[in-house]
Order: C-alpha cells, then sequence, then structure tokens
C-alpha cells in the first residue's frame, strides 16, 4: 500500500488542507468573538453553514455518482479556497454578513468533498488495504487536528487574522493541486445507472434496505456521536468541576488514544471479525461514558477520555470498511453523502440535548443516562446479529 502514490497524494492532500482547515475554524472564533457578543447567535451563525451543508447533501450524492470521484474533489477543492476570499472581505469590512457567506460556501464545498473522498478511497486500494487505510487516514485528520489548533494559538499572538486566512486558502490550493496528480480507475457511468443516480435517494434507500448489516452500522454510529455531540461542553463541565488545566489533559489524552486505537485496530482486524470490533468498542464507549459519573476525580475523567479515543479510533475505521465494502461503489456518493447529513444532523441534536441536560440533571446523571442508552443500543444490535438476523459474509482479506 506504501508503494502507491496515490495513498501518498491523499493522505498529504487530507493533512496539509486539514491544517487549513483549523487555521480557518480558530479564525472564526475570534472574528465571531470580537464581533458578536452573542454566544447564541455564535452558535447560529455555525449553525447556518452546517444546514446548508445538509440541504445540499442529496444533489451532492447524485453528482459524486454521476461524475468522476477527482472531477468532484477538484471542483469541491477549488469552492474551498474561493470561500476564503469572502473570508478576508469580512475581514476587511468587518461584517458578519459575509462571514455567513463564507460558511454556506466551505460547508456547501465539503458536502461534496467528503462524499467523493470516502467514495475514492476503496478505488485507490485494495480490498484487504481498506481497514489500515481508513485508520491511518483518520489518524492524519486527528494530526493535522492538533498540530493546526496549537498552530493557529501561535499564529493568533504573531500574525493578523487575514494572514492566517491566507495561509488557509494557500493550503486549499495545495489540495487542489496534490489531487490533479490523483490516477484513479473508475469504471464508466452507464447510462442506465446516470438516471438511477439522478433519482438521489429513492434508488440508495431499497439498497441500503437489503443490507441490514449496513443499516445496524449506520445505527450504531450513533453510541459514539453521543459522546461527540457534546464532546466540547463535557470538556468545559469538568474543568469547572475541577481545574481548567484539565481541558488540555484531557484532550491531549483522547487525541493520543483515538491515533493508538486507529493504528491497532489492523492488528485486531486480523484475530476479530469486523463485527465483533464493532460491537466490543462499541460497548467500551458506553462503559467510557458511565465512567464520567466520576467526573471529580482528574484521573479517571482523563482515563474515560482514553478509553472513548481508543474505541473510537477502532470503531470508525472498521465501521468506514463495512460501508465501502457492503455498499456497492456506484452508489458510494449517494451513501456517504447521506452519511454526512446524518452524522450532521444527529450531532446538532445531540450538542443541544447535551446542552439542555447539563443544565437540568448536571454532568453526572447524564453521562449515566448516555452510557446506558449507548450499551443498550449495542446490546440490542448484538442479540439480534447472533440470531443470524442481519449478517451475510463480510468479504474482506485483512491480512
Amino acid at each position: 500500500m506504501w508503494q502507491n502514490k496515490n495513498v501518498w497524494i491523499l493522505l498529504t492532500g487530507e493533512f496539509v488542507a486539514g491544517l487549513g482547515l483549523w487555521l480557518g475554524i480558530i479564525g472564526n472564533l475570534e472574528f465571531m468573538q470580537e464581533k458578536v457578543p452573542s454566544d447564541f447567535m455564535k452558535a447560529v451563525i455555525l449553525a447556518i453553514g452546517l444546514l446548508a451543508g445538509v440541504a445540499i447533501g442529496p444533489y451532492a450524492g447524485r453528482v459524486t455518482d454521476q461524475v468522476k470521484k477527482k472531477t468532484v474533489m477538484i471542483v469541491a477543492g477549488l469552492a474551498r479556497a474561493i470561500s476564503v476570499i469572502f473570508m478576508l472581505v469580512a475581514l476587511q469590512t468587518g461584517s458578519v454578513l459575509w462571514m455567513v457567506v463564507f460558511l454556506i460556501l466551505i460547508q456547501t464545498a465539503a458536502a461534496f468533498y467528503f462524499p467523493a473522498l470516502q467514495a475514492a478511497i476503496p478505488l485507490v486500494v485494495k480490498e484487504k488495504e481498506l481497514l489500515q487505510m481508513n485508520g491511518i487516514h483518520m489518524n492524519v485528520a486527528t494530526l493535522s487536528r492538533v498540530l493546526g489548533t496549537a498552530i493557529a494559538g501561535i499564529f493568533l499572538v504573531i500574525m493578523s487574522l487575514s494572514t492566517m486566512y491566507i495561509l488557509s486558502l494557500g493550503a486549499y490550493l495545495i489540495l487542489v493541486i496534490f489531487t490533479l496528480f490523483l490516477a484513479i480507475d473508475e469504471p464508466t457511468v452507464s447510462v442506465s445507472h446516470r438516471s438511477k443516480a439522478e433519482s438521489g435517494f429513492k434508488h440508495l434507500f431499497p439498497i441500503i434496505k437489503q443490507l441490514p448489516i449496513v443499516t445496524m452500522t449506520l445505527i450504531m454510529t450513533m453510541v459514539p456521536l453521543l459522546f461527540i455531540g457534546g464532546f466540547n461542553l463535557l470538556v468545559i463541565s469538568i474543568s469547572e468541576l475541577q481545574n481548567p488545566l484539565i481541558k488540555s489533559w484531557i484532550y491531549t489524552a483522547e487525541g493520543l488514544s483515538f491515533m493508538i486505537g486507529a493504528f491497532a485496530v489492523k492488528r485486531l482486524s486480523r484475530k476479530q471479525s469486523p463485527y465483533t470490533i464493532l460491537f466490543l468498542f462499541s460497548f467500551i464507549i458506553g462503559l467510557s461514558q458511565l465512567l464520567l459519573f466520576f467526573a471529580n476525580s482528574p484521573m479517571l475523567s482523563v482515563v474515560a477520555f482514553a478509553v472513548f479515543g481508543f474505541s473510537v479510533g477502532c470503531f470508525f475505521p472498521t465501521a468506514a470498511t463495512i460501508f465501502q465494502t457492503r455498499v456497492p461503489k456506484e452508489y458510494h456518493g449517494r451513501f456517504f453523502s447521506f452519511r454526512n447529513m446524518l452524522d450532521r444532523i444527529i450531532f446538532q441534536v445531540v450538542l443541544l440535548l447535551t446542552g439542555l441536560m447539563l443544565d437540568l440533571i448536571g454532568l453526572q446523571m447524564m453521562s449515566v443516562i448516555f452510557g446506558i442508552m449507548s450499551m443498550a443500543i449495542t446490546a440490542i444490535f448484538f442479540f439480534k446479529y447472533r440470531q443470524n438476523v442481519y449478517i451475510k459474509p463480510l468479504n474482506v482479506d485483512v491480512s
């Protein structure tokens, strides 16, 4: 796999673009802190961009299945670069409205880019390399997040916001240049399939219905999202119970554990089936949520997030591999677009629910409820799996 130049192009492009993304995100927060005094309005502004991405999702899925994945990635990458120009205008004019335009454009571009990327990965590596590739790709994204936030914090002190966004623009342009060198062997889209793709999700849902393991995995991704959706709120709440310094320990423990898990899952897959890995770490994620009942303890808080990080580092590459191997390739664009929409919606609901429950019942009781929900979801689908209702063999060679 490491001799495949496409792998290096995708990973390097993801890393550089990830740095640009996090420079932009930190810049957005800094700009809003200066211009938008209301926390609620900040949330509304950010939500507008996310909703734009959800709204364009069905169309993005159709286009990804009708057009070459490389073409979609290049155009979406250019759109991400162009969107930064509107943010530079916002900085010059001090107008929040131009920032809203920027958020809508960049989230719309992301709605095209990420499904195309997920659909392209099975086309550039062998099926037996998918699990390893997914794990490494997620590790690269995590590393760019860690380094991007750290670099952005330094840049805020030594340079202007405009310079930070110019660097972000440069990162997106580098991504486009890397993507130009991709050599993807994509099958020609037939006229009949093109007409089916035009119908959007209409033909996708019957396919998903015929693949119960895909439906099960989609629903089970709600387990880590119950934790991830309110991640920052949880960290803030724990720091209020203990010490503000605990935040850095939590973020570091979670990030490092995630990377270790994403590397370890390849080795685990040699001894265990993808389904066993999925159920095991879904259950452990529930346990990590229950551990936050002891959020008053610094050590147990860090342990809970470390356990969670390792678990999702194993869970997400396995889930991605199941999706990429079970869903027919001609439906990948629409499927990953649908999954992207679903994740965004669940994320927003969990974020609001976490905030509400923290106000009403507090962190410890909320952690117990979320932990029980996660373990119950895992147990229900595990028993269905044991009854052979959902499973057909997954032909993934992990040797």
